[in-house]
């Protein structure tokens, strides 16, 4: 007797305007899984942080100048996986805000470091205590042990790079 393909029934938080669909092992595909994690978290991120008017790549840019005083655009582009460009439009918003400065090397001529002003300072304590809740909320889904495995799948998409 023939067996029949069973068509899997999108989750009702799945599904557009009310309909049902079938997946049909759409939704057994790592990359579609990973994507609409992405996408979960990207949207409650820009919710959390929505009146600090910042991005994620602008985040991370503050995160990194902090930690890192003195840094270069070059090398925060590669860490981030970013162009020169995407890096230099990041900063230029950045520095239009009087979050960040770039000021000449004085041991390399060629070289701008980025430092970040009280300003910059200030906004990304609160961008830090507003990522620890939306971190905390998405944390919690799993057991210490679940997202100890997690975390180390997802290092090694990004060793792939």
């Amino acid at each position: 007797m023939p067996r029949k393909a069973l068509l899997r029934v999108a989750d009702p938080d799945e599904s557009v305007a009310g309909a049902r669909l079938a997946f049909d092992g759409l939704d057994d595909l790592l990359g579609y899984r990973l994507r609409r994690a992405q996408g979960a978290m990207h949207r409650h991120y820009m919710d959390s942080v929505a009146e600090l008017d910042l991005t994620q790549k602008q985040t991370a840019t503050l995160w990194l100048i902090h930690a890192n005083a003195g840094v270069s655009q070059v090398s925060l582009a590669a860490t981030l996986g970013m162009d020169r460009a995407t890096m230099m439009s990041v900063v230029d918003r950045l520095e239009e805000r009087g979050l960040a400065v770039r000021k000449r090397s004085v041991t390399d001529r060629r070289r701008q470091e980025l430092y970040l002003t009280p300003a910059g300072q200030s906004l990304l304590g609160k961008v830090k205590t507003r990522i620890a809740r939306h971190e905390e909320r998405f944390q919690s889904l799993f057991t210490r042990s679940e997202l100890e495995s997690l975390l180390t799948a997802l290092r090694k998409f990004q060793e792939m790079t």
